[in-house]
Parts: C-alpha cells; structure tokens; sequence
C-alpha cells in the first residue's frame, strides 16, 4: 500500500488540503496530514483541519509520495528546516514530491528546482525562475519525480497521474 504525505499549515487553500486527503484514502492508500504542531488549523476559505501528526513525529519517516497544498500555508510550511529536509531527502531517494498552487515556495525553499520544468500559481512564475526551475505555466507538469499544478481545478489531473504513478510503484 502507498504511503502519502500532505503537508498543512494554517491558510491553506482549503480544496488542496482536503481533496487530496480523501481522493487518495480513496484509494486505500495510507494519508497522513502533518503540520507543525497538533493543533487546529484554518483554512483560507475558514474550513478547521487537525493534523494526524506533528512534523516531528513523521520527519524520520519515508513516504511514496509528498504532496504540498497552496495557499499561503506554503510560505509558512518553509520556514521548518524539518520540512525542506523530507522534501530534499525524498526528492533525492526518487519518491514523488508533489505541489499545486503555491506549494512550490516549498521546494523552491528545498532547492530542488533548478533545470527542472515546474508550473505553479502564475504569482510564483518569478520565484520558479530566479531558483532556477524551467516554468512552463502548463496545467500540471511531471519532471522526473516532481509533479506540479497551477491551481485547485488542475490538481484533478495531477491526482489522477499521481494516483497512476503510486500504482505503478
């Protein structure tokens, strides 16, 4: 069974928290949401979430998949030097390192973006390209092991081909 990250942190956009969460409960694979405390989290749009897990009690852990929500949780989420560190381990051990929206703060943080072809929030284009990364502005684009999407609406592709890829193994 897959194993599945998603990262929240509060002003998330809500949609890229919550329906990454159940589509891939959906299909059986293990999700657990982690953020930096055990605590109440609000969406940009106001919706509550819990986190299963605290950063701290998953960073030692190995995952199929990352996945970075947008918003602005992502500004907040690469501030933790836990956070960069999975998503620079995983990234570099080949898991999948996923993020829609503004999600790529995060790996632009990680410094795992030069030379590879990302999207994200048209907002971010300028961030993408001064940390060296190819943006494209396409829906969704896979480079390797890096899936990336523009806003909540391309994230329905994104799911299906990282749904596909956890598949596959």
């Amino acid at each position: 069974m897959a194993s599945v990250l998603i990262f929240l942190e509060d002003l998330v956009e809500d949609s890229e928290f919550l329906y990454p969460y159940l589509r891939f409960k959906e299909e059986g694979f293990e999700v657990i949401s982690c953020a930096p405390q055990r605590r109440e989290y609000r969406g940009k749009k106001g919706m509550s979430f819990f986190p299963d897990k605290s950063i701290k009690e998953v960073a030692s852990r190995e995952f199929d998949c990352l996945f970075v929500p947008g918003g602005y949780a992502p500004d907040r989420l690469r501030r933790y030097e836990e956070v960069l560190r999975m998503v620079r381990d995983h990234y570099e051990k080949g898991k999948l390192v996923c993020a829609v929206c503004h999600g790529p703060w995060v790996l632009i943080s990680a410094k795992i973006l030069k030379g590879k072809k990302v999207t994200g929030f048209v907002a971010i284009k300028d961030d993408l390209e001064n940390a060296g990364a190819i943006y494209t502005g396409n829906p969704v684009e896979v480079d390797g092991n890096l899936i990336t999407a523009t806003d909540p609406v391309s994230m329905l592709e994104m799911t299906k081909i990282i749904v596909k890829r956890l598949k596959e193994g």
